[in-house]
């Protein structure tokens, strides 16, 4: 009977880790310090200049990525110049294809955002490049500039794994610094989760620029829309000077 029992204990642990093995590689998949080489499929939720830009450097640098639209064949044209590594579908559809997200949409689209796809944006790193203006986005801009935009992205997107990043420049710098010769051009980046910034940061040097991190979402302050740190084109070294940190 000790022998038939130590078998079933044996059995179930075996059982229970073959459960477990879909989530610890998922884990693994997803950690910061990605193995070299390593690429991921993204989700780009938005295909204007900002998406379709960092988007592409992904596909160049062989990442899979879905661009996603309430009306997926408008991105047809998008999808078509850059190749077999991209496709278009819809919001839920590239959720569920990406593992990790750019949001890349303006931003009164949002609240709207978070309360229609919350549940699957929950648990995803979520790379945020929105930013707020007076004119388009009314209140949601006046709460930006008063409560930070981290936090105010933070509130309407509850459970997703947030980094502030591709924000801080227009696209048309992002697409004539990529990959430059000599030092990279700095991408600032924040959030409160270290595995996600960690993500975030290696999509960033594959997009062909110097990842900065500044600090928690509240010191995206430091870089939002109307703040020293906007529209910078340095290097990592002179960014990580101006912004006060080591790395």
């Amino acid at each position: 009977m000790a022998c038939d029992r130590r078998t079933l204990l044996r059995a179930g642990a075996f059982a229970l880790a073959l459960a477990a093995a879909p989530a610890v590689a998922q884990d693994a998949k997803m950690q910061g310090t990605k193995a070299e080489g390593a690429k991921i499929p993204i989700a780009v939720i938005g295909g204007g200049n900002i998406g379709g830009t960092i988007g592409g450097l992904w596909i160049k640098s062989g990442h899979p990525v879905m661009f996603a639209s309430r009306h997926p064949d408008d991105l047809k044209p998008l999808v078509e110049t850059l190749g077999p590594l991209a496709k278009a579908g819809t919001v839920e559809q590239a959720l569920a294809f990406g593992d990790a997200v750019l949001i890349a949409v303006p931003y009164k689209a949002y609240p709207e955002l978070g309360r229609t796809y919350g549940g699957l944006l929950k648990g995803k790193v979520v790379l945020d490049a929105g930013n707020a203006t007076k004119a388009r986005d009314g209140d949601l801009a006046a709460e930006a500039e008063s409560a930070g935009i981290g936090a105010t992205s933070a509130k309407y997107l509850p459970g997703a794994r947030l980094v502030r990043a591709f924000n801080a420049a227009n696209y048309r710098l992002f697409a004539q610094n990529a990959h430059r010769s000599g030092p990279a051009m700095a991408v600032p980046i924040a959030g409160d989760d270290k595995q996600a910034l960690g993500v975030a940061a290696a999509l960033v040097r594959d997009a062909g620029f110097d990842p900065v991190v500044v600090g928690g979402l509240d010191a995206a302050r430091q870089f939002q829309m109307g703040s020293p740190g906007f529209q910078r084109d340095a290097t990592g070294p002179e960014a990580r000077k101006a912004f006060g940190v080591t790395e």
